[in-house]
């Protein structure tokens, strides 16, 4: 599945959400420093959507809070 995903860094707190368009609205804690905030944004989603991490991975955006991300299993 390929979902789109706006991405929050540096968030108070950890959350996934739906937004009305059918993307997923990211937020994570860790800042948009080295990779830091895309693995998080993995972590986050291998948990919404109960797979393993490397069933997450970003296909586009790797730099840019919008990106399309690609889950296997689900």
């Amino acid at each position: 599945m390929r979902v789109y995903v706006k991405v929050k860094p540096a968030a108070r707190e950890e959350k996934v959400e739906t937004r009305d368009d059918g993307s997923l609205s990211v937020a994570v804690t860790e800042p948009p420093v080295q990779g830091r905030a895309n693995a998080a944004v993995c972590r986050a989603l291998a948990r919404h959507f109960g797979v393993s991490l490397a069933s997450v991975r970003i296909l586009s955006g790797h730099t840019s809070r919008s990106k399309l991300v690609e889950v296997d299993g689900v």
